[in-house]
């Protein structure tokens, strides 16, 4: 049984699933559909254009659906789609997307955590199972693949990738692509290892993450560029999944990948 308290506003041609419950003060505007199980707490505010699946908690004070923040917005049609069982802590804000990215809507997948203040700008995509810490900020389409996380107070430049798996610190600046089941840190960013806990705590087994790491060892302490460190590992690396994802990451990043930490002096 949906639950509406009365000092909420739901617009009349809202779309709430069943067992909804919205508390006092929540706002759900017009072109909103809200999946079986969802709980909006008081406060929360739902805008224009924004679907969610089933099971998700948006907690007091969290916007979801404000127009972008971008002056290449004109006022067009723009979603944000958020999965199954995603929690949208405090005051955390979600935009919708534009036109001129190519995609409009802006993605949050299943299972996802976005904390307190965290920011998500408009296009950006959020996989499944993420963490976005309090106080981050994604700038206009990042995109942040299954399993990433991203410390507090952290942000990121526009169409940044943080790659599966990967974990990157608190209080860093995200300007190259991240790639999959690293540590990242420092200022500037940079390479800090394989993510070797978080990888074991998912089920990879010892070998997986030792070929990972001899993969990165290839790439960043051989002395060999990315592109002949990608040949290289191609030629002499059996064909994995975790090889063949990081490869393909590599390939298609557009901002290149975080290097590896500068010596100090």
């Amino acid at each position: 049984m949906t639950k509406i308290h009365p000092m909420s506003y739901v617009h009349p041609e809202a779309i709430l699933g069943e067992n909804v419950e919205v508390g006092p003060f929540a706002y759900i505007d017009q072109h909103v559909q809200i999946g079986d199980g969802c709980r909006i707490m008081n406060g929360a505010t739902i805008l224009n254009y924004v679907k969610m699946g089933k099971d998700c908690t948006v907690f007091p004070g969290a916007v979801v659906g404000a127009i972008p923040q971008d002056l290449k917005f004109e006022g067009e049609e723009s979603w944000v789609e958020i999965g199954d069982r995603v929690y949208i802590r405090e005051c955390a804000t979600i935009n919708r997307g534009t036109k001129a990215s190519g995609k409009a809507v802006t993605r949050i997948g299943n299972d996802t955590l976005l904390m307190s203040y965290s920011h998500i700008a408009h296009d950006c995509t959020i996989g499944n199972h993420c963490i976005i810490v309090s106080y981050v900020g994604l700038a206009g389409e990042t995109d942040i693949q299954d399993w990433g996380v991203v410390g507090g107070k952290s942000g990121s430049h526009q169409f940044c990738r943080v790659g599966t798996h990967a974990f990157v610190g608190a209080n860093v600046k995200i300007t190259k692509d991240v790639p999959p089941y690293v540590l990242a840190g420092r200022e500037p960013i940079a390479f800090e290892g394989v993510n070797r806990v978080g990888l074991q705590r998912r089920g990879f087994t010892e070998q997986q993450v030792n070929e990972i790491k001899d993969i990165y060892d290839t790439i960043y302490f051989k002395g060999m560029n990315v592109s002949q460190a990608v040949e290289y590992i191609e030629a002499n690396f059996p064909a994995t999944e975790q090889r063949d994802t990081i490869l393909r990451f590599i390939r298609e990043s557009e901002r290149g990948i975080i290097p590896k930490i500068r010596p100090t002096r």
